[in-house]
């Protein structure tokens, strides 16, 4: 039997989703149990496709482990970030360089300006592992990578545009500096009361927050440091966005300055390295054979189904799949699956 497999997030999922969200608390997957409510909701309404506005639509993956019938972890796209009644908000990063010659002063400044889209990228988010499985070899890569999987299969839902906000470093209790020097400056809210109120409601950061530029030299020197930066839990998230096509975007979160990564939808590896093929035949998996994420499309709960399998190319027959994947999957001869060979 194979340990892991990745399906949509179904109702019933409930418990267990707030019980993997206590480990990450974003704005994409709150610890807070209606709003977990909601999300595996849209996600159902959205593989059903009962969502009729693309645009709207959010996915939601889980892996399970499969020995103990138990989520561990948890990826997401939202198919348009911004629209008219809730845009993408963002500080654009701009260096400005100055220099007085009469006193041979010579100054580099960092500048951030806010800035909104009412069209916005698709962003993928919400990926978490639980602790105890982080050490799990392929875990994290699995549920991060059957994202860009679906995506290729279906691109017509989904914006040329994908963005991945990543976390900054936070003080042990959560403090966010950027917000310290500025956002509570001007809002007169903690950060964890913004954080909460923006998941419903942006109209407070249009309504409060200064426009024009910011010149980060007027900050504390922590503010400073923090603006763009990764933090620690998810510099290897960065790494591997990188590796795949992503770049940093010079914009970052207007609340904790977390950094934005994006890349077009034809620049991400691994959509271009995804593809729809049959299975063939199963077979007996030896230590050389490629491992690749093997999915198949079902038209009812759980929507989609992803195992990590050994994988050999047959020609113009489709692919052998493993044994086990083979049953875990219920395919035989000519079923259609969709694969993304792993490095």
């Amino acid at each position: 039997m194979l340990p892991f497999e990745i399906r949509a997030a179904v109702t019933g999922d409930e418990e267990q989703m707030l019980h993997v969200a206590r480990h990450l608390n974003s704005v994409n997957l709150p610890n807070d149990k209606d709003a977990i409510h909601e999300i595996v909701s849209a996600s159902h309404r959205s593989f059903t496709g009962e969502i009729k506005d693309p645009r709207l639509r959010q996915y939601v993956f889980v892996i399970i482990d499969k020995t103990v019938d138990r989520i561990v972890g948890t990826s997401m796209i939202i198919a348009q970030l911004g629209r008219k009644e809730a845009p993408y908000i963002f500080y654009d990063v701009l260096d400005e360089e100055r220099y007085a010659a009469t006193i041979d002063k010579h100054f580099y400044h960092t500048c951030l300006r806010i800035g909104y889209s009412f069209e916005g990228p698709t962003e993928i988010g919400g990926l978490v592992i639980m602790p105890d499985y982080r050490r799990t070899d392929r875990l994290g890569t699995m549920i991060s990578y059957v994202r860009f999987l679906y995506m290729s299969m279906h691109r017509n839902l989904f914006q040329q545009e994908v963005l991945a906000e990543l976390m900054p470093p936070l003080e042990p209790d959560g403090t966010s500096h950027l917000w310290e020097a500025l956002g509570r400056r001007f809002t007169g809210l903690s950060y964890a009361e913004a954080d909460r109120l923006s998941k419903k409601n942006k109209e407070f950061i249009r309504g409060l927050f200064p426009e024009g530029v910011i010149y980060a030299t007027l900050l504390s020197e922590e503010a400073q440091k923090v603006i763009g930066k990764t933090g620690l839990q998810t510099r290897g998230v960065e790494k591997l966005l990188r590796r795949i096509g992503f770049r940093y975007a010079h914009r970052v979160d207007p609340f904790d300055g977390g950094p934005h990564y994006t890349a077009r939808m034809d620049e991400i590896s691994l959509i271009a390295d995804t593809r729809r093929t049959r299975a063939d035949r199963p077979f007996s998996p030896v230590s050389a054979d490629r491992k690749a994420l093997v999915a198949v499309e079902i038209p009812e709960e759980p929507f989609i189904r992803v195992v990590l399998a050994a994988i050999r190319d047959d020609g113009p027959r489709g692919v052998a799949v493993e044994n086990d994947a083979w049953e875990a999957l219920a395919l035989h001869h000519s079923s259609p699956v969709v694969i993304l060979p792993l490095e």
